[in-house]
């Protein structure tokens, strides 16, 4: 039996590490299906203010990576599907693409990776196809039609000191799952007693789809008693918006998924079968790809529009923008909503906030949510009224940071800058405004043992 198509839940990519980071990490993976992409200087100033220290590009762009040339960015490059045929077929090929994509911007521009292929994807209805079972995670194992395969891989990825690397997308697995599991399973957020996700097997309980799916590729990879082999997902995010029947891409689960996947990874920990090796992850994606094909959903999966302002607010740890001498207050993640509203209202009435910014049109009305709303508003009162007896408590929803939860033009009262470069998402510089609009490229799987001859020549190579 032949598989035409790879998963788009959890996709596996070839490639060679030249070192090890130390301590967990967030990336940023660039698409460039973007209508108004903005020129690789610009991008670079809006990473660097950003403070992005890692970035998957899924080609080996020249201007890109001369852009990125001592930036103190580490990238990985790609190997395109086109290029693949070629480099896994002659040595030549591959010699002269490592010296051409790699060799002859290093050291300056800190090229850390190479990935081989892109975007390879199974035709079946199933999520996570190559694990057929995924849950529990103990018993999880690769489609035994693929052993072959796999074992060379691993073989491969063993001799070399490489990771198994892989996009896992909760999204997909909650909208494919029928209803088997919670939303807030696939959003990082508590569960209920009742609802624990645990192994029967091990015990383990499972906070979160996401370490569920990084856990059953380590079993399966357990299953052909290879051991060490540690995993990098190098895709995996939440589309903020989707079509009519897409309910589940929206502003509030996207801003939801990727505040508690941030804190997830830089917690520094592995998923219960591994608690010691951290989960380093590429967010998918920088960019809005308006120009690819598909549902509403496959367009909107950006954290930033083009123009540097951020779709959604993401609250980064201090260890991203740094710490604030400014105490602010915020909204609780998960406080209840009818609670929020009364003290929202409470705030913009008899507590005399300045609400102007939430109204509609203005620059903090997006993402329209009563959390956000409320965030903005309490934090207003709070900033006026704290020196004089006002407290961060309204019934319990809500809370201080040290951390600005300012974000694109969206500036909370005691922001110290407006134009400051500390946040994640809040670049100190735009390229004009840019309106919001609104998947990969398919390679068949016969040429997956070329994708594996390819990786190994240019481990070789290298």
């Amino acid at each position: 039996m032949i598989h035409e198509k790879w998963d788009q839940s959890v996709l596996l990519l070839l490639c060679c590490f030249f070192s090890n980071a130390l301590g967990a990490f967030f990336g940023m993976d660039i698409g460039t299906d973007v209508s108004t992409m903005p020129s690789p200087s610009d991008l670079v100033m809006v990473l660097k203010a950003n403070q992005i220290t890692h970035v998957r590009l899924y080609d080996a762009d020249a201007h890109m990576l001369k852009a990125l040339s001592n930036s103190g960015i580490e990238v990985m490059v790609g190997v395109t599907n086109e290029e693949v045929l070629g480099i896994g077929e002659s040595p030549a090929t591959a010699a002269s693409w490592i010296n051409k994509n790699v060799a002859s911007y290093m050291p300056s521009t800190n090229i850390t990776a190479i990935a081989v292929g892109s975007e390879v994807k199974v035709s079946t209805p199933q999520s996570m196809d190559i694990i057929p079972r995924p849950f529990p995670p103990s018993t999880a194992t690769f489609n035994s039609s693929w052993n072959s395969t796999m074992y060379q891989l691993l073989q491969f990825l063993k001799n070399t000191n490489s990771y198994y690397m892989l996009n896992a997308y909760p999204y997909y697995g909650y909208t494919n799952g029928n209803g088997i599991f919670p939303l807030e399973y696939a959003l990082f957020r508590p569960l209920p007693s009742v609802k624990q996700i645990v192994d029967p097997n091990t015990l383990f309980h499972y906070d979160s789809m996401f370490d569920a799916m990084v856990d059953a590729t380590y079993y399966s990879i357990d299953a052909f008693n290879f051991s060490g082999i540690k995993i990098v997902v190098t895709e995996t995010g939440w589309p903020w918006n989707g079509g009519a029947d897409e309910p589940d891409a929206s502003l509030e689960n996207a801003a939801t998924f990727t505040n508690n996947l941030i804190r997830r990874v830089l917690n520094n920990s592995g998923p219960p079968s591994h608690p010691t090796m951290p989960i380093n992850t590429y967010i998918y994606e920088l960019f809005n790809e308006d120009k690819r094909h598909g549902p509403v959903s496959e367009k909107n999966w950006g954290v930033l529009f083009t123009n540097g302002s951020a779709v959604y607010p993401l609250s980064s740890s201090s260890r991203i923008t740094g710490n604030s001498t400014i105490i602010f207050c915020v909204a609780k993640e998960g406080a209840d909503k009818d609670k929020l509203l009364d003290g929202l209202n409470w705030a913009c009435g008899p507590g005399q906030a300045n609400c102007n910014a939430i109204q509609q049109g203005q620059s903090c009305y997006l993402p329209d949510s009563v959390q956000n709303h409320a965030s903005y508003a309490y934090n207003d009162y709070y900033q006026k009224m704290h020196s004089v007896g006002g407290t961060c408590d309204f019934d319990g929803t809500a809370t201080t940071t040290a951390t600005d939860p300012s974000y694109g033009s969206c500036m909370f009262t005691g922001s110290s800058n407006s134009s400051r470069s500390s946040g994640i998402l809040s670049p100190s510089s735009a390229f004009g405004p840019v309106s919001p609009t609104a998947g990969g490229t398919n390679l068949p799987v016969s040429e997956v043992q070329i994708l594996i001859t390819a990786a190994c020549v240019a481990a070789v190579l290298l």
